[in-house]
Parts: structure tokens; C-alpha cells; sequence
């Protein structure tokens, strides 16, 4: 299969049975996403495919053949930070940092919808989306944080938003 991760194109064979996220971690040493329940109900292995948030947990890999996928590692460098990653960083968004990696990209996907006008179910407007705390906490809610650092992930997230 042909697969762009990151920017690096990869022509890989793998088995069929192999997921998205253990492609990713297990065979080409992107850690950065976690395997938290394997069950796709927490959110930590979230990845960006063609800029579409996923739990890779749950999709094969074999599904994205052709595909370009962004994981965390994607983002930003420690040199050169994604503005998600920063804000994170000022706002404590994190405690324990393990679901870290997937809430930002679920953040980063998030904010592409609402950019692109899409509603949640708690948008008041379906015509023009204002990003309230409600509709970040229902458009974030895949992801879970065990620490429950919610409020200043919902902090980090608006302050991007608002830039």
C-alpha cells in the first residue's frame, strides 16, 4: 500500500488485519498517538486523514491506501510548535499528557469544521457557528482525559480560535 504520513510518503506491505494506529506506532515508530482503550471510545489515537478527524484505532490501514494522514508528530516540531500545541503548553491543557496528542488533533480537525461552517448538535445557528464553550466541549467530547484537564483544553482551544 502507498500512504502519506506527515508529509513522508510510504510504500509499505502490511497485513490486512493491521490497524491505522498500529501501522503508525508498531511499524514506522510514530508514537505519538496512543492506544488507549483500542475501542475508538477514548480519542487518543486520533489522526487527521485528508484533514477528516478518526479514531485510527478502528480503521485499517489497508483502508487508507493512496490517503494522506497527519498524526501529532505532524503538527509541529519541539523548534516549531503548531499554534494547538502551544496554547496547550500556556494553558496546562494536559496532566498526565497521554490523551494530549489526541486531543490536539482532534482540536486542529475541529476547528477545520467550524471554519468550514459545519454544525454539532449544540450549534445554535446552523448557519454561522460561533465557537462557545458548549459547542467545544460537544465537538471534543470523543475525547476523553482521565485527568479531567477539560477546562484548560477548552481554554487552549478558544484561545486559538480567537487568533
Amino acid at each position: 500500500m502507498r500512504i502519506t504520513i506527515n508529509g513522508a510518503p510510504y510504500e509499505i506491505e502490511v497485513d490486512v488485519r493491521t490497524t491505522l494506529l498500529d501501522l503508525c506506532r508498531e511499524h514506522l515508530g510514530l508514537t505519538g498517538a496512543k492506544k488507549g482503550c483500542d475501542h475508538g471510545q477514548c480519542g487518543a489515537c486520533t489522526m487527521l486523514v485528508a484533514g477528516r478527524r478518526i479514531n485510527a484505532c478502528l480503521t485499517l490501514a489497508v483502508m487508507h491506501d493512496g490517503d494522506d494522514v497527519t498524526t501529532i508528530e505532524g503538527l509541529g516540531t519541539a523548534d516549531d510548535l503548531h499554534p494547538l500545541q502551544a496554547a496547550f503548553i500556556r494553558h496546562d491543557g494536559f496532566q498526565c499528557g497521554y490523551c494530549t496528542p489526541g486531543q490536539i488533533c482532534s482540536a486542529k480537525g475541529m476547528l477545520d469544521e467550524v471554519a468550514m461552517g459545519w454544525p454539532s448538535h449544540v450549534s445554535a445557528d446552523l448557519g454561522a457557528v460561533t465557537l462557545t464553550d458548549a459547542e467545544i466541549r460537544e465537538r471534543m467530547s470523543g475525547n476523553i482525559c482521565r485527568c479531567s484537564a477539560y477546562p484548560t483544553i477548552v481554554d487552549a482551544i478558544k484561545e486559538v480560535a480567537e487568533a
